[in-house]
C-alpha cells in the first residue's frame, strides 16, 4: 500500500525538438558570469572584498574609477553632514 513510502517523481529524457546545442538548454547562467572574477562562490568574505578590488584595479577606464570614488566621497560627506559630524575632534 505504500503508508510510510514517499512518492518519487517521474524523470523524462525529453530533449526540445530544434535545439542543437551544447550543454544543457534549461541551464540559466548570468550574461557577464565569464567576464567577472567576482562570482566565484566560497571565497569568504576577504577574498571576495580582494577579488572585487583586483577586478576594480584590472578596469581599463580609469574615468570610470575616478567617477566611482568621486561619488562615493560625496556621500560619505553628505552622511557626515547629516549626522552633524565635528571633525575638530582631529584637530587640537
Amino acid at each position: 500500500m505504500g503508508f510510510l513510502n514517499s512518492r518519487k517523481n517521474k524523470r523524462f529524457n525529453y530533449t526540445p525538438r530544434f535545439y542543437k546545442g551544447e550543454g544543457s538548454p534549461y541551464e540559466m547562467k548570468h550574461k557577464f558570469d565569464a567576464y567577472r572574477s567576482t562570482v566565484d562562490p566560497g571565497k569568504g568574505i576577504k577574498g571576495k572584498f580582494l577579488n572585487a578590488i583586483n577586478d576594480f584595479k584590472s578596469n581599463p577606464d580609469r574615468n570610470t574609477n575616478r567617477r566611482v570614488l568621486i561619488i562615493i566621497f560625496i556621500l560619505i560627506c553628505i552622511c557626515l553632514v547629516i549626522l552633524e559630524f565635528d571633525l575638530s575632534i582631529f584637530f587640537s
